[in-house]
């Protein structure tokens, strides 16, 4: 469990239809989390958004609703998170993966 402390916040930008091994990206993000001890994450989707790509996806329009961004945050201890990063970067083939510094004041 992650305790009050400097520490690393990660944040995984992706669209929800992205697949891995034919199961949706992010729930195997999570899984692949949970299993590594991570202390807790949290998966936000979108209603618009667009990417590298520069196609702008919305629910509104419905051929496109099944392609919204989805972020994934979690914040962890620096050296867990250098543990992460190699298998979280082979993971996300077409996404993005940021990373910052942050102070875990309560947890």
């Amino acid at each position: 469990m992650i305790s009050k402390s400097p520490a690393k916040k990660i944040t995984i930008y992706l669209n929800e239809d992205a697949q891995q091994k034919h199961e949706a990206l992010y729930k195997a993000i999570l899984e692949f989390l949970l299993k590594r001890g991570v202390s807790g994450a949290t998966v936000t989707r979108g209603i618009a958004g667009f990417g590298a790509h520069h196609v702008v996806h919305t629910a509104r329009i419905e051929l496109l609703a099944e392609h919204l961004p989805l972020k994934i945050e979690f914040i962890e201890s620096a050296e867990k998170v250098e543990a992460l990063l190699p298998e979280l970067s082979n993971m996300v083939k077409d996404g993005l993966i940021e990373m910052q510094d942050t102070t875990v004041v309560k947890a």
